[in-house]
């Protein structure tokens, strides 16, 4: 359709630029001269920028292509409609892992079972495949897993409930050829969750006090299951042995490949980013699949209702006693009580004597790369961890060296000094928080963060009393290639446990986003590049764990204390879901260009939506 008298494209331009998107994209229909007006950059950048709230020092994505097309991406494709709830589940469900290929999924829960379920039924739904009860073996409840390298094992952790009502951590690994149980491995505390080395071996802990406060945690490498063959070959082998002070122990490991660390998805640095661009000279746009329209975006929810959530969420630490936040912490107090606060300045001290005296030197590579390390794959081992009190605030760096990646050799490791009875730490990043939950970027390049924030200036002067936490969960990304946190914090999840009931959040990082569960009943979704909340995923009780598809980063699934998990798509997938199936197209050069000259009309329909 054509209009006239035409006014002017500035004017045109002018009037769009105040206006809505959604306006500007109804107005681009009425003809020809407005359409191509309303695919203006600058008025998208404009957009782009006021919609989104988005500082204009911020660049624009690396692999964007154009302003609308990037402000689609943001708001099409963002896994945010809920398409499915499972229920098969019957107490709070802690954790959910994706297998490497996204084809299948496993989910952890107080109930005491691992669900396996599958993601690529013809009718898009998913569906149960198997589910293993561990109470059998005594335990209390399943609480992490994690797929090898190659999808042909899980590794699952749980709380093994022992003598004496003491708990401690076990990990079984089960075969998903046949579901079989293949190893069970002691793990303690349990809350060092384990997880894999590479795809036969994986990484367990121990833990024994020397003191009252003073202990030394064993992290473990163990073969999953012992061949035929090998009666006379290892199957454990000790990797490391730190000393711990001031009640801290090693919690919660995981193995960072460092082999994509100049070759990630994602540059957050954007100086580095302009920098490999120019480089590069050119770079190779990401190109999105997205549909021919766009949904409604819900409304926020007004922050009157802050102070009503608070007061519901009263009622959570409760709810969760019979999961313990920090373990062994009932045994750490009990001891001190019977014991003199200059006692345990004095086993402090010596404590730190002790670790200056007796532990082994830091591994100098980690900073300094010599010739020899030049184009290897390092391999880092991350945990939380603590030197002021007994609340994790730290993480701990330690670098796995070649040799230490199979369990040939001596039990104990190789052969240590009599001044070298513990490892030191490679490097240790301070948080200055609770830390509640880690995740790795898809490249290992950047390690997300969720804690609890401590008071600006405050001071520990007792280990057991650590300082009160923030409400607000701060975000933080760090950068494992330089050892430094990358811009500010994400925010906007809240947590109301205090510090000795503060329990694991888990997050999920995907290549363009990263999700969070919280306490105030939703999931969560941030922009990795532009740092902004995109979407809340609703609950109706803690949300626990998310996890995005490695196949697909717009399926997303979120676990929660009600016994349920949501199966999350992006618009844009759930209107390709419902479109009607298109006929075939010719497959010949020549009988597809016939086709087209004999079908061929004059005028062709345009779509104004994003």
């Amino acid at each position: 359709m054509e209009c006239g008298p035409f006014l002017p494209d500035s004017l045109v331009l002018e009037i769009f630029l105040r206006l809505p998107y959604d306006a500007v994209l109804s107005a681009g229909l009425t003809c020809r001269q407005w359409l191509a007006v309303s695919r203006d950059e600058f008025l998208w950048r404009e957009l782009f920028y006021g919609y989104y709230r988005i500082p204009r020092s911020v660049p624009r994505h690396p692999s964007a292509v154009s302003w609308y097309r990037e402000f689609r991406r943001l708001f099409d494709c963002i896994p945010c409609v809920e398409v499915q709830t499972l229920r098969e589940h019957s107490d709070q469900v802690l954790h959910l892992a994706f297998s490497h290929r996204g084809h299948r999924f496993s989910s952890c829960s107080k109930d005491c079972t691992v669900k396996l379920w599958d993601t690529e039924r013809p009718d898009g739904n998913i569906s149960l495949v198997h589910s293993s009860s561990m109470r059998q073996f005594n335990w209390g409840y399943t609480q992490f897993s994690q797929f090898n390298a190659d999808d042909t094992l899980l590794l699952v952790s749980g709380v093994y409930l022992g003598p004496h009502n003491s708990s401690s951590g076990e990990i079984a690994v089960i075969s998903l050829e046949n579901y079989t149980l293949l190893s069970r491995v002691r793990n303690k505390p349990y809350d060092v969750f384990g997880c894999w080395l590479n795809e036969t071996h994986l990484i367990s802990g121990n833990l024994h006090w020397i003191g009252n406060m003073m202990s030394c945690s064993v992290l473990w490498l163990n073969k999953a299951f012992q061949d035929v063959e090998s009666e006379n070959v290892n199957v454990v082998k000790r990797l490391f042995k730190i000393q711990n002070i001031n009640a801290s122990t090693i919690r919660t490991v995981m193995v960072a490949h460092c082999r994509r660390h100049d070759n990630p998805d994602l540059l957050l640095d954007y100086d580095a980013q302009s920098q490999a661009r120019r480089e590069k000279g050119q770079h190779q746009p990401l190109l999105f699949d997205l549909g021919s329209s766009c949904s409604e975006e819900e409304d926020e929810e007004a922050e009157s209702e802050e102070h009503q959530r608070k007061q519901r969420y009263q009622s959570l630490s409760s709810a969760r006693l019979a999961q313990p936040a920090i373990s062994g912490l009932e045994q750490v107090i009990q001891s001190c009580k019977n014991v003199g606060v200059r006692e345990l300045e004095i086993e402090t001290q010596v404590a730190q004597m002790m670790g200056r005296a007796y532990t082994k030197a830091p591994d100098p590579s980690l900073f300094e790369p010599t010739g020899s390390d030049e184009g290897e794959d390092k391999t880092y081992l991350l945990f939380t961890t603590g030197s002021l009190t007994y609340s994790p605030h730290q993480i701990g760096i330690k670098r796995i060296k070649p040799d230490q990646m199979t369990t040939c050799g001596p039990v104990l490791g190789e052969e240590r000094n009599s001044d070298e009875f513990f490892d030191s730490l490679d490097h240790v990043i301070d948080i200055h928080g609770h830390i509640i939950g880690m995740g790795l970027s898809p490249d290992h390049r950047y390690l997300y963060v969720n804690s609890r924030a401590w008071p600006a200036g405050c001071v520990i002067s007792d280990p057991m009393s650590p300082p009160p936490i923030a409400e607000e969960i701060d975000l933080h990304v760090i950068d494992l290639k330089s050892l430094r946190e990358e811009r500010r914090s994400l925010r906007a999840h809240r947590a109301f446990t205090p510090n000795d009931e503060c329990f694991f959040i888990f997050l999920d990082v995907s290549r363009d986003f990263v999700a969070s569960g919280a306490e105030d009943k939703h999931g969560y979704i941030w922009d990795r590049h532009y740092n902004i909340c995109l979407a809340r995923l609703a609950h109706d009780d803690v949300v626990n764990s998310v996890a995005f598809s490695p196949a697909d980063q717009e399926l997303l699934l979120t676990a929660s204390d009600d016994s349920t998990i949501k199966v999350w798509r992006s618009p844009r997938m759930v209107r390709l879901a419902q479109a009607p199936a298109r006929p075939p197209r010719p497959r010949g050069v020549l009988p597809s260009w016939l086709c087209r000259n004999k079908n061929s009309t004059p005028a062709s329909s345009v779509n104004g939506k994003p």
